[in-house]
């Protein structure tokens, strides 16, 4: 009976040595499993940070060429009105020589309303002239757009 107690008792030991070992490797093995969840969840975080920047880098390309295209229609536009302004001040400078020559053969103009009549039309042939001037730079933007 001794023996038999003796037996008995090493065979429970030695189960029991196993559920320690059992439960150390299912430890371990929760542990690594952890590991890997971690490191797939870091990747992912990664690959979404990745997929932000590029997003925001595609957004601002977006926006950077929605402004150029922008600031290439009005440069358009500045160049359409700018050549209004030129026909106009023409119009107004040939509007003022022939009133004023009418006026002379007709005989109403004195000296002094002749000069203030040529100031006018000067003051307005450099308009012109800027305007022109100002048409051609814009014109030269325009083709470096």
């Amino acid at each position: 009976m001794v023996t038999l107690t003796l037996a008995v008792g090493a065979f429970s030991y030695a189960q029991d040595g196993n559920v320690g070992n059992d439960s150390i490797l299912k430890v371990q093995q929760a542990e690594q499993k952890a590991k890997e969840m971690q490191a797939q969840i870091d990747q992912a975080e990664k690959e979404a940070t990745r997929a932000d920047k590029e997003a925001k880098k595609a957004e601002k390309a977006q926006k950077k060429l929605e402004k150029e295209a922008k600031k290439i229609e009005d440069l358009k536009e500045d160049v359409i009105h700018t050549k209004e302004d030129i026909a106009k001040g023409n119009r107004k400078v040939n509007k003022l020589q022939e009133d004023m020559e009418l006026d002379k053969v007709k005989g109403k103009l004195s000296p002094n309303d002749i000069d203030k009549i040529n100031n006018k039309i000067e003051k307005e042939k450099l308009r012109v002239i800027k305007n022109k001037e100002k048409l051609r730079k814009l014109e030269k933007k325009l083709e470096k757009s």
